[in-house]
């Protein structure tokens, strides 16, 4: 059933207008009086809907009944990313929602290619939040993971912004860097922590950089030894730490 993302309080039995972005969706998909669709809010669970009215700028839903379905991961995983340049990372902000990532943070290290401030940084921001809602739309999640606007690496990590309760995980070609799949089993399903994952641009965090991930808590890791590129890394540790890969 066709799925949209609704951010109003839903209830059963409740007349509704879609929001614009919803019902714009609907206009274009061709739906017609009738037809039942799917709506979430991200609050929880996902209702049905059926479409009562279809106008030229509204439409117009009656809700049905409310499911407590979820499809999120075992264990939350938080991304702290170094943004690659041009459409990489749209494409890496929907494949991390695919794969159930809680939340993602834009970040600008030393090396960084792609470096965004003001309105600019803004406006990204809220496109990539709108790549995260398509992609919960098309692979069924109710909760829409959060892009946080773009931070500087060096103050991500003095603000603390990796939250000091979960596993924080940096992406190092460090010798001592433990294999991250040593990670992805916790001794028991009550103790299954949240993790933030760490990492860096193209070519790699600086010395500096590294050593100040590694003060503010961050163990290094590794993804085998094969280098990957800079947004094929973090969906390769989403995919260990949620999937068990």
């Amino acid at each position: 059933m066709p799925r949209f993302y609704c951010p109003v309080s839903l209830t059963s039995a409740q007349s509704l207008n879609l929001p614009a972005s919803a019902a714009r969706h609907v206009q274009v998909l061709r739906f017609q009086p009738g037809d039942t669709i799917t709506l979430f809010n991200g609050q929880g669970g996902e209702f049905e809907a059926r479409i009562t009215h279809m106008g030229r700028s509204d439409v117009q839903v009656e809700i049905g009944a409310h499911h407590t379905v979820e499809r999120e991961t075992a264990c939350a995983v938080h991304l702290g990313l170094s943004m690659p340049a041009n459409e990489r990372m749209d494409w890496l902000v929907e494949k991390a929602t695919e794969l159930g990532v809680a939340s993602i943070q834009p970040l600008m290290s030393e090396r960084s290619v792609l470096r965004l401030s003001g309105e600019r940084a803004t406006k990204k921001v809220a496109h990539w939040q709108s790549i995260a809602i398509a992609a919960c739309e098309q692979s069924g999640r109710n909760q829409v993971p959060t892009v946080h606007p773009v931070m500087t690496l060096s103050d991500w990590l003095r603000n603390g912004s990796a939250q000091a309760q979960h596993v924080r995980l940096l992406l190092s070609l460090q010798a001592q860097a433990r294999p991250l799949k040593d990670f992805n089993t916790p001794p028991a399903a009550h103790l299954i922590p949240a993790f933030t994952f760490l990492s860096g641009p193209e070519g790699g965090l600086s010395a500096s950089e590294e050593t100040a991930a590694l003060t503010a808590g961050f163990t290094p890791v590794t993804l085998g030894p094969r280098v990957l590129r800079a947004e094929t890394a973090p969906l390769a540790a989403l995919a260990i730490l949620t999937l068990g890969g």
